[in-house]
């Protein structure tokens, strides 16, 4: 006898934290998934996912998955558990938060970000339940929210180009992105436009993968391209290459920022920016005298001091020369704001009543978690909860954050998939459901389209998702406080994709016949002006800037550390090209591909140090030490180290990664943190004790 196996395929989106929010398929072969390909009929996805992505299954099938719920039994940090039931842990739990919420609910933190980028797994549930406990708020800093800010004061919103339309541009100018890596779709318009006769140009301090491919890469230095910038608009002016109608229309502030710019000659920026003169001058020759010129910006390049000041400067460019009138003109960071997600409906932020919490920032979780109760501070942070992140790893200064959550009287609870350097410190560790497992809602930061994503398997283990997890929690503090056995605490997670997005303009059932739903948006949406700020015009002056004491048009900031004798050279950490932040480092595949942490250094920077390819080295500052393997690849500029990342701390030789090195200072707007603003030392390891068992020689 024979048996056919029961085959079917299931639609379903990527949860990452990238611009091109894919249209997953995934096959399933008798109730386990064999294939997660990309969604031929998606036209942004185009039937192909990136290298990680495609490994999905790998990911969620791995050995090493969490699927029960465990209880620390050894010290903080040691990764000692043992499995307890679901009831247990959750009964335990909120007797705990009752407690401290008994004393002051704002003693209680939620820690989370961007491990899925859905709008009901990631902010949903989890929202109601701490309104409704009056925990304290977290300012959602980590990644992008100095360049969010600045396209708030610019545009009204992060706003900007239809991703497709780069397809058509004749200048493209990649600007803090390695988009090869990073952003794969947005690439495939960049090559379609330069097989169509385009010129392309990296803007980035690393000699990138995508800095390989273009015509031509200026490798200015961290946190100068404010600078570049200005020294753009210089010969903008200089040459007239304006549009002096678009500008009379549709700007704000241009008298004040003409001055401003007129300070910048080429000389001046390059001097700053440790490049050539001559490669400005040509730069903003091609960019003024080139009809449909559109930029993709990044957010490496906003994570300095002066990184909102930078995303300013560079978003007015395009207003200067009328870029804005051509669909395939212009620029694009971010185009979220277009999104019609209901996040009032999905968070519920009127379950705080009257109750004003204080707002802990994310990026100084380091300082946060050492301080003791003040007047100012308010009550010392007595319980973090933790999910879509792994912040032991991947918050700046990560020795103070690894002493802050290895205080014993800290109550810490991780819902994850593995048991990451965050999970070592946690008292209780939630399994919580992968992609292929839960209903979500996502919409895109890359392009305009909104997507579903259906469960394809059932739940592995005893992994619940993330809204089943606080629907849970919800359940068992109705015991202690009949307000949450309300019936928004009961919403099923495909009730909450319902909720998620304005049902006019994304009807549900055809999200989910298709899976996605393409919104009707103009071409070129700033052609006419009609921009999102208050004037309704590009803002060079931003009123609301001044108003919070903030300089009100674009400049240069130098960075928070700048090379000293001591420690002379600046180094950047962008991620390695096969993970995505601490996600997939330990699929396996993947982490081959990388190899092990890495520190790319100039040939020059290197020699000087005796310092040869391959070697043990030790990268440091007067913050800690991080041990890793040089890599003289020459990608690196003079003056300049590159520390890959995000490896677990977990995996380092020494038991670190890039962020023992960077600091909690934050950024001139949106109070973001500074990772590439930093200053290090390198010198060759002669004799290292390897005994920590991390990637060792």
């Amino acid at each position: 006898m024979t048996t056919t196996a029961a085959t079917t395929t299931v639609l379903g989106a990527c949860p990452h934290d990238c611009p091109d929010t894919c249209s997953l398929v995934t096959t399933v072969v008798d109730g386990v998934a064999t294939k997660v390909s990309g969604n031929p009929l998606h036209a942004h996805t185009g039937g192909v996912l990136c290298a990680k992505v495609s490994k999905y299954t790998e990911r969620s099938y791995h050995e090493d998955r969490v699927l029960q719920p465990m209880k620390r039994v050894g010290p903080k940090g040691s990764g000692q558990f043992q499995p307890v039931s679901w009831d247990e842990a959750l009964a335990d739990i909120s007797a705990r938060l009752h407690g401290i919420a008994q004393t002051d609910p704002q003693a209680i933190l939620p820690y989370s970000y961007a491990g899925t980028m859905g709008l009901v797994q990631g902010e949903s549930m989890d929202r109601r339940f701490f309104h409704q406990l009056g925990a304290s708020l977290l300012d959602r800093t980590i990644c992008a929210s100095a360049g969010s800010e600045a396209l708030l004061h610019t545009y009204g919103g992060k706003l900007g180009m239809r991703v497709q339309f780069f397809a058509e541009s004749q200048l493209i100018l990649i600007w803090g992105s390695n988009s090869i890596g990073s952003n794969l779709h947005f690439w495939r318009y960049a090559m379609e436009a330069k097989r169509n006769g385009a010129k392309l140009v990296c803007i980035d301090p690393r000699k990138s993968e995508t800095a390989d491919k273009c015509h031509e890469h200026l490798q200015l230095l961290p946190g100068t391209d404010a600078a570049l910038a200005l020294a753009l608009m210089h010969e903008l002016i200089s040459n007239d290459w304006l549009d002096h109608d678009y500008i009379a229309q549709h700007t704000l502030g241009w008298e004040d920022l003409k001055a401003r710019a007129l300070q910048w000659s080429p000389e001046r920026a390059a001097q700053v920016c440790g490049i050539d003169a001559a490669q400005i001058r040509s730069l903003a020759r091609d960019y003024g005298t080139t009809e449909r010129a559109a930029i993709r910006l990044n957010y490496g390049m906003q994570r300095v001091r002066g990184g909102g000041n930078a995303v300013r400067a560079v978003a007015c460019l395009p207003a200067l020369t009328g870029a804005w009138r051509h669909r395939a003109g212009g620029l694009l960071l971010s185009s979220s704001s277009s999104a019609p997600a209901r996040r009032g409906a999905l968070q519920m932020p009127a379950l705080l009543g009257a109750r004003q919490p204080r707002t802990v920032n994310m990026s100084t979780i380091g300082d946060a978690l050492l301080k003791p109760a003040s007047a100012e501070f308010g009550p010392q942070i007595a319980a973090l909860i933790c999910y879509n992140s792994n912040p032991v790893a991947v918050a700046p200064d990560s020795a103070k954050v690894v002493k802050g959550f290895a205080r014993e009287d800290l109550f810490t609870v991780v819902l994850e998939h593995f048991m990451t350097d965050t999970a070592d410190y946690a008292d209780y560790v939630l399994p919580a459901t992968s992609q292929l497992e839960h209903w979500d809602i996502h919409t895109s930061y890359g392009h305009t389209d909104v997507l579903l994503n259906r469960p394809a398997i059932a739940p592995l283990g005893q992994a619940r998702s993330n809204a089943q997890i606080f629907r849970d929690l919800a359940a068992q503090m109705a015991r202690y406080d009949s307000a949450f056995a309300a019936p928004h605490f009961a919403d099923s997670d495909e009730e909450l994709c319902r909720q998620a997005v304005d049902p006019t303009r994304i009807p549900f059932e055809q999200l989910l016949a298709q899976g996605f739903v393409a919104q009707n948006l103009p071409d070129a949406p700033f052609a006419n002006g009609g921009f999102a700020t208050p004037s309704g015009k590009c803002e060079f002056h931003s009123a609301a800037l001044e108003a919070m004491g903030i300089n009100p048009l674009p400049d240069y900031l130098p960075n928070h550390e700048l090379p000293t004798a001591s420690h002379p050279l600046a180094m950047i950490s962008p991620p390695a090209r096969n993970f995505l932040n601490s996600t997939f480092v330990n699929v396996r595949k993947l982490r081959s591909a990388e190899e092990r942490p890495m520190l790319e250094m100039h040939p020059s920077d290197a020699q000087s140090r005796q310092i040869e390819d391959g070697d043990l080295v030790r990268v440091f500052n007067n913050r800690g030490e991080h041990v890793c393997h040089a890599s003289i690849n020459g990608r690196a500029r003079p003056g300049v180290v590159v520390g890959l990342g995000i490896w677990w701390r977990k995996d380092g030789p020494n038991g670190t990664n890039v962020n023992e090195l960077t600091h909690q200072q934050l950024t001139d707007i949106g109070r973001a943190p500074s990772f590439y603003d930093c200053a290090v030392q390198v010198e060759r390891m002669v004799t290292a004790d390897m005994s920590h068992g991390g990637i060792a020689a």
